[in-house]
């Protein structure tokens, strides 16, 4: 049964992704011919068929990486390559800690080595080809090489410790798994503006003296207590910009991407931290934070009833091995299917994303200029190629954020 229901979802998700993918491209191609009305001032024509051409390109992209990932999938469950490694690795290696490091090591080093033509040909011809890339082939190594350095420093102790609590709490695993989780991501969120993020990239403290002063005193006005403001060298590696928030409470920090700064005008910067704020004043974070935290608990206690299931095992083409632990098997098997069984909650994640974002822009308009975010936002539409015309099934079913059409009548509403 379990066998049907995986070839069923795997196969609907795949169709759907692709009818959902082939409208967009149909809809953005009629469209491209045509600046809509309202932006018609600020965008030109040829920069509106450009933003049409790098939104197919992606969309192709995105369609051919999805079809090559659940072909992998199928590989490695139901066509026996997840078995074959773990019977593999079990004659290699004795040890049963580390013969269960090594399946989850391997595993994530064969998805890898499958999802790098797509970043290469995403990074050096896609991007490259519309002028977004700046990277050179250097860093982009440079950049794999330190992401495995991470994942082995952070996540071998984590996977570790994980597979010793399911060795010795027995059904009672899942409690214990999601509290490690829980302080697991914790950490990271402590660590990373502090050791992770500048491993990858370098952060100044912001030394425009105006807009500095703009900034903080736009803070003071919404109770936002920061503990800096930093530029950092997005440029190195992309044309697109950018700003966010990290950290931990009275250590949360905003970093601009400097291609950000370099493109907007200071009251436009003001504008659009005021939408970041609005989020942070609205409680979307914490909300989103929340979801997270207990959508994580439901899923490590139906890891925990899977672990246990023999039907679990072999409906996905995986044969457990008696008389030693599967507990990474079990992980690995239902971590990588859950996408499947899961992704008809897309377009209600989609739907709560988009009212935070009317939400927050609301709140820029109060605390700043409307006219000075609907300005920033044209800019960074037409700098960053994003299609006016999306197709709007497909942007009601994977859009975290508004059409632009529907979002600029919105502000105007507010102007």
């Amino acid at each position: 049964m379990l066998t049907l229901l995986f070839i069923i979802f795997l196969l609907a998700d795949v169709l759907l992704r692709f009818y959902l993918g082939l409208r967009q491209i149909r809809h953005v191609y009629r469209h491209q011919n045509e600046v809509p009305a309202e932006f018609s001032e600020r965008i030109g024509l040829h920069s509106h068929q450009r933003a049409a051409r790098y939104t197919i390109a992606r969309t192709r992209l995105g369609l051919s990486e999805r079809l090559v990932e659940a072909l992998v999938l199928l590989g490695f469950t139901l066509l026996g390559g997840l078995q074959w490694l773990d019977v593999t690795l079990g004659n290699w290696i004795s040890h049963e800690l580390l013969r269960q490091l090594a399946l989850i090591g391997a595993v994530l080093a064969i998805m890898g080595v499958v999802g790098l033509p797509f970043a290469w040909y995403r990074k050096f011809v896609l991007e490259a080809r519309f002028g977004f890339n700046r990277m050179k082939p250097a860093l982009f190594f440079a950049d794999i090489a330190k992401t495995l350095l991470i994942v082995l420093i952070l996540g071998t102790p984590l996977c570790a410790a994980l597979l010793s609590l399911m060795d010795w709490a027995g059904p009672s695993w899942p409690w214990y798994g999601w509290g490690l989780w829980l302080v697991f991501n914790l950490l990271v969120l402590w660590l990373y503006p502090r050791v992770i993020a500048p491993i990858f990239n370098t952060f100044k403290p912001l030394e425009d003296t105006s807009l500095r002063e703009r900034i903080n005193a736009l803070a003071q006005r919404c109770g936002f207590q920061t503990n800096g403001l930093y530029v950092m060298d997005g440029s190195r590696r992309s044309a697109h910009g950018n700003a966010y928030f990290t950290g931990l409470g009275r250590q949360k920090r905003i970093v601009f991407f400097d291609t950000l700064l370099n493109k907007l005008q200071p009251e436009e910067v003001e504008a659009v931290l005021a939408h970041e704020l609005g989020h942070f004043k609205h409680r979307h974070i914490q909300r989103r934070l929340l979801i997270s935290v207990l959508t994580s608990l439901i899923f490590f206690l139906l890891a925990g009833w899977a672990w246990g299931k023999v039907g679990f095992y072999t409906g996905l083409g995986v044969i457990p091995q008696l008389g030693r632990p599967n507990d990474a098997l079990a992980l690995i098997l239902f971590f990588m299917v859950v996408p499947t069984f899961t992704f008809w909650m897309g377009p209600l994640s989609a739907l709560l994303s988009r009212r935070d974002e009317y939400q927050a822009d609301s709140f820029a308009a109060q605390h700043s200029q409307a006219q000075d975010l609907i300005s920033a936002l044209l800019k960074l539409y037409n700098d960053n190629a994003a299609t006016l015309t999306p197709d709007p099934v497909h942007s009601a079913f994977y859009d975290s954020h508004p059409n632009a059409i529907d979002r600029i009548r919105h502000l105007k509403s507010l102007a």
